[in-house]
């Protein structure tokens, strides 16, 4: 039993590398691309800084850039809305209105 309880705590780790293995390979990816193309995009070598300012260059990083948080939050699950503070605190609070209740 206990043998069984390790292994699975392994595959457990073991898929939770892979997936943050994933999410840094995809951040590599999309700040390579991204410098890339606004490199590309900006004519940098005839124009300098001046088109930079251009918004049409700034679509692709936004919308991947969308994809990228929603596969951190899928990796890291942080929990930004229902933390757990917020959770022990609802407890507490639960808590202490049934003991108020019972009270009355």
């Amino acid at each position: 039993m206990e043998n069984l309880e390790k292994r699975q705590k392994y595959l457990n780790a073991k898929k939770r590398v892979e997936a943050e293995k994933g999410f840094y390979s995809h951040f590599t990816a999309y700040v390579i691309v991204n410098v890339f193309l606004l490199f590309i995009n900006a004519d940098f070598l005839d124009n300098g800084f001046s088109d930079f300012f251009n918004w049409n260059l700034y679509i692709t990083p936004f919308f991947w850039g969308i994809g990228l948080f929603f596969h951190w939050v899928k990796v890291f699950n942080p929990n930004i809305i229902f933390s757990k503070q917020w959770e022990e605190r609802k407890i507490k609070e639960i808590l202490d209105k049934e003991k108020f209740n019972n009270f009355l």
